[in-house]
């Protein structure tokens, strides 16, 4: 049963609790050394090492994208190219221009936005295939004009992937996927090898060897960020139906045991219905055993004597996905400051962001969204800055340049522009 608790003040850490896992830094730190020491030879033995997979190339051929295409349920496909198009439309308004602008000195600056040349997505296996993420990745460096957009994904044993994960990558345009996986994959994306060319930036979520793998190569490339279990929070007030409200907390308890579902609302008998729901529902769930471990080890209920105050729940919180389920969300959602995604109404299940709504599902967890951001086309583009002179506008500001100069002690700076009006006033 899910712990019911009564209180108007709640720490992050009181109900999203930190996991404890395998030290996996040092194994990875191996795995990097290795794949960089000796590229492809060593990306073969750990996929036949880890995913018990014999490989004679690390890419997918055109040839098993094209089949994958044609055994993928026709429906479904029809359904990833509309979903792809809502992504694709909703990320293209995120795109913007750079600008110039010429002060009063004469002295022209702007800024360029620059797409990223190459990156790489990491699209997880294991418990689940998911297709949409690779739709939630790959689409948004699309739109920002990478030149190249790599996909790494664990293969099976018999050495295929997924149809859905191919078609999801043709249909998103990426244009290379490589049968990789776990932290060799991150390690080819960062280090670059004879097949897998070294990227800029890698996203995408994937287990603790992944997460770590990328900790890791922070510096040498980008990353996306450092994503930890999925979580919801769901506001909700009395006259929300507990069915939707449980239904919707198990549709992210369902990924994983260590993820976190958490109800606040000001409600007791809500609470107590919603509860009920839960146990009713987690047993007819395929995944059950998933669900109702995370329900029962992460799973609250958080009962406050105001809806004012459950919103200062969420926003210490910092969920990653929240719901607010009133008649009128609007108004509650000018009080939010912090959370990775928001579905407002009683009529927005988060799984519609999950897969067609068209916002970003990669999102910050952890109570990252106090400072962090969903998965953007800003996160595939640079910003290069630029300044224009001519002599005069140079001469008007140069004694204002060098004074600042002399008084941070470089004198060489100083320099750099007195000589060029050597023998001149350079006062304006």
């Amino acid at each position: 049963m899910i712990p019911i608790i009564k209180t108007d003040s709640i720490k992050r850490e009181e109900l999203f609790r930190t996991s404890v896992t395998a030290d996996v830094e040092a194994p990875v730190r191996e795995i990097l050394r290795a794949v960089a020491d000796r590229g492809d030879k060593a990306l073969y033995d750990f996929t036949e090492r880890f995913d018990r997979c014999r490989l004679s190339s690390l890419t997918v051929g055109n040839g098993e994208i094209e089949s994958a295409l044609k055994r993928v349920d026709p429906k479904f496909l029809t359904v990833l190219r509309e979903a792809a198009d809502r992504i694709r439309d909703y990320h293209s308004a995120q795109k913007r221009s750079g600008y110039r602008m010429t002060n009063r000195d004469g002295i022209a600056v702007g800024q360029r936005i620059l797409p990223l040349d190459t990156v790489g997505l990491y699209v997880p296996g294991g418990t689940a295939a998911y297709p949409s993420s690779v739709l939630m990745n790959v689409i948004p460096a699309v739109v920002a004009g990478c030149r190249r957009v790599i996909v790494t994904t664990p293969p099976r044993p018999d050495g295929t992937v997924p149809d859905e994960i191919l078609a999801a990558a043709s249909v998103a345009g990426a244009e290379t996927i490589f049968k990789l996986g776990g932290a060799q994959a991150v390690a080819a994306m960062a280090f670059g090898t004879e097949s897998v060319p070294r990227v800029d930036k890698i996203c995408g979520p994937g287990n603790a060897f992944v997460a770590e793998a990328k900790r890791q190569v922070y510096g040498r490339v980008d990353i996306d960020m450092i994503a930890g279990p999925s979580e919801i929070l769901v506001l909700a007030d009395g006259k929300s139906d507990p069915r939707w409200l449980a239904a919707d907390l198990l549709s992210q308890a369902e990924h994983d045991r260590k993820a976190t579902a958490v109800l606040v609302t000001d409600s007791e008998s809500l609470a107590g219905a919603v509860a009920a729901e839960l146990e009713r529902q987690i047993p007819l769930l395929p995944r059950a055993e998933i669900a109702g471990a995370s329900i029962e080890n992460n799973g609250r209920i958080v009962v406050t004597s105001s809806f004012d105050a459950a919103v200062a729940i969420a926003n210490e919180i910092a969920p990653e996905h929240l719901e607010i389920c009133t008649d009128d969300p609007f108004p509650v959602l000018e009080g939010i400051r912090n959370a990775g995604s928001v579905f407002l109404g009683r009529y927005c299940p988060e799984a519609l962001g999950d897969y067609f709504a068209g916002p970003n599902h990669t999102l910050p967890t952890g109570g990252t969204a106090r400072f962090s951001s969903p998965l953007s086309v800003d996160d595939f583009v640079k910003k290069s800055q630029f300044i224009f002179a001519e002599r005069e506008p140079l001469r008007t500001v140069a004694d204002k340049v060098a004074l600042f100069a002399e008084k941070e002690g470089l004198s060489a700076h100083a320099r750099s522009m007195t000589v060029r009006f050597s023998g001149e006033d350079q006062k304006p």
